[in-house]
Order: C-alpha cells, then structure tokens, then sequence
C-alpha cells in the first residue's frame, strides 16, 4: 500500500484488486475510502458468506435472497480492537431453518479463517527498509 497524503493508502491485492483506505475527517483523512476497521468487518462478512453459500451448495441448497450486516464493538482504549461482532444474516428461501443454523455455526467454527483469525494468539512479523525482520506477538 502507497501513502497518498494525510491518512489514504491505496495498493493492490495480490489477485489485482485495487484497495482504498482512509480515515474520516474527525481522525485526519478525507474520507476517500473505506476505514481499515470496516474492510476488517467487510472481510469477516465476505468469508461467512462465500463459506455459507458452499456449504449449503454441498447440501444442494439454494437461497432465493441473501444478506450479511457487520457491526462491532471496539475497546475503549489502545489498540481499540474489536471485542464483539454482531453478525445479521437474511436469507431467504426454501431452506430450513435448522440447515442454515448448521451452515452459519460451520463457517463460524470451522471454515472462515478471517473470522477465526481474530480469536487467535497472532505472531505478526516486519521488517523496515529490507532490514532484519522482527516478530511481534499480538495477544
């Protein structure tokens, strides 16, 4: 990601997918781009979602509609991490219930590794300027 002036970075994903960051105008950006809390959420909604839709593809279900809605809740002090996300999800169809309970309970547990990233001791590691590369546990 390049630093482009006050707080927006943008760069590619390894696939080729632009990305835009920035923060709002109280925290010093102009607001050009999604906040790196709200790709964080946008990246827990999209593995639920795409591990939903495969599981119930497995179990030869289709949803006619379906929606997913994050919001979280944040510590009140540094690092300000998320404590909770509320998950939403809206499907519709003729798929019961209890298949969708089912299939929401195995990305959650199992499958989405954004979700589960964020329940777990994380070793992050950097390096400045091609230097020597330190590691960093996150708890």
């Amino acid at each position: 990601m390049d630093w482009r002036g006050k707080r927006l970075f943008t760069g590619m994903t390894a696939s080729g997918h632009q990305l835009i960051t920035d923060a709002v105008p109280e925290f010093g950006g102009g607001n050009q781009g999604a906040s790196p809390t709200e790709m964080l959420l946008g990246a827990v909604i999209g593995c639920t979602g795409m591990d939903i839709i495969s599981i119930l593809e497995k179990m030869k279900l289709t949803p006619e509609n379906f929606t997913v809605q994050a919001t979280g809740d944040k510590a009140q002090s540094h690092p300000r991490r998320f404590t909770t996300i509320n998950l939403h999800y809206t499907i519709s169809g003729d798929i019961a219930e209890e298949k969708l309970y089912r299939a929401i309970e195995l990305s959650l547990n199992k499958y989405c590794s954004v979700a589960y990233s964020l329940n777990a001791t994380l070793k992050a590691s950097y390096s400045l300027n091609g230097g020597a590369k330190k590691i960093v546990e996150l708890d």
